[in-house]
C-alpha cells in the first residue's frame, strides 16, 4: 500500500464554511439573513481576482478540493485516534448551503468535548457541515454530498477536517437521523435546533470506522481559502437511504467549489 500526502481547509472567517464557534454561531443565526457575499461557487475559478483578501485561491500551492483516485494508494502515516465516546450537545441549523451542527462549548468547553488524535497532537471537534455535491471527486465523480467534521487546537484555531462522502442506498444512516429527524432548518431558514445528544461515533462506523483513508495538507474550499490544516478523506462512503438523501438536498443549495491543483499530491 502506499501512502499520499494531500491536504485540508482552514476554516476562517467566511460564512462559506460555517465557522463552527457557539459564540459565532448564536451571532451568525441573527444576521445570516442580511449578509451578502462578493462570490458565489459559479465563479469558483476566478475567486483570486475579485477581492484581495481572496488571492490564496488563485496562487496558494496547497488548495483544496483535489481530485483523488484510488491508484494514489491508502495513507499509511497521520493515522488518527478518534474520540467521539460521549455524545456532543450542540445546535442544528443551516449555514445557508446545507445542514450544518455547532458544538455548545459552553455547556462542555472545547478541550473536554470530542477529540481527534494524531501526530502527537489533540485537535478538538467544533462542528459539522454538508457540502452538496461533494467538494473531493474520487475517479473523476463526485458523491451526491460530503460531511466535514472540523476540528481545532486548543487555542480554537481549526486545525483538521474529517471528511466523509455520501450518497444514497438501501440502508438508513442512524447518523443522519440525528440531524433530520431534529428537524433540520431549510436553506433560507434563520433557526437553530437544540441537540441534546449529537453521537458522532456513528458517522465514523458508517464510514468504515475510517480504516481506510487519504490525508493531504490543503485548504478552505471557499474564500479566503485559507491553508494550514489536515484533511482526512474517507475512501468508504456513508450509505444514506433515499429517503434521508432527498431530505438533505432538499435543505441545500447545491454548489461545489472547482477542483484545484495540489503539489502534495504523491
Amino acid at each position: 500500500m502506499y501512502y499520499l500526502l494531500l491536504a485540508l481547509a482552514v476554516i476562517k472567517s467566511t460564512l462559506a464554511c460555517p465557522q463552527h464557534d457557539i459564540r459565532i454561531h448564536n451571532n451568525f443565526i441573527g444576521k445570516r439573513a442580511a449578509h451578502d457575499k462578493d462570490w458565489n461557487y459559479e465563479t469558483s475559478f476566478n475567486w483570486g481576482k475579485i477581492n484581495a483578501d481572496y488571492t490564496a485561491c488563485q496562487t496558494g500551492t496547497n488548495q483544496s478540493p483535489i481530485p483523488l483516485t484510488l491508484t494514489q494508494g491508502i495513507s499509511q502515516v497521520h493515522i488518527p485516534t478518534f474520540n467521539y465516546g460521549t455524545p456532543v450537545a450542540g445546535n442544528v441549523y443551516n449555514w445557508e448551503h446545507g445542514p450544518s451542527f455547532t458544538a455548545d462549548t459552553n455547556a462542555t468547553s472545547l478541550t473536554q468535548g470530542a477529540s481527534v488524535t494524531f501526530d502527537n497532537q489533540t485537535v478538538y471537534f467544533q462542528g459539522w457541515h454538508i457540502h452538496a455535491p461533494a467538494d473531493h471527486s474520487v475517479q473523476g465523480v463526485r458523491s451526491k454530498a460530503e460531511l466535514h467534521l472540523v476540528h481545532a487546537n486548543a487555542y480554537n484555531k481549526t486545525s483538521a477536517v474529517v471528511a466523509i462522502l455520501i450518497d444514497p442506498g438501501n440502508v438508513e444512516s442512524a447518523f443522519a437521523s440525528q440531524f433530520l429527524k431534529a428537524p433540520c432548518p431549510s436553506f433560507n431558514s434563520t433557526d437553530s435546533v437544540p441537540v441534546p445528544n449529537m453521537d458522532l461515533s456513528l458517522a465514523i462506523q458508517e464510514a468504515g470506522n475510517f480504516t481506510e483513508f487519504w490525508t493531504y495538507d490543503g485548504s478552505l474550499t471557499s474564500p479566503p481559502c485559507t491553508e494550514g490544516v489536515r484533511f482526512f478523506v474517507s475512501r468508504s462512503v456513508m450509505t444514506v437511504s433515499n429517503q434521508q438523501m432527498q431530505d438533505i438536498l432538499k435543505n441545500m443549495t447545491r454548489k461545489a467549489s472547482a477542483i484545484r491543483r495540489n503539489p502534495s499530491i504523491g
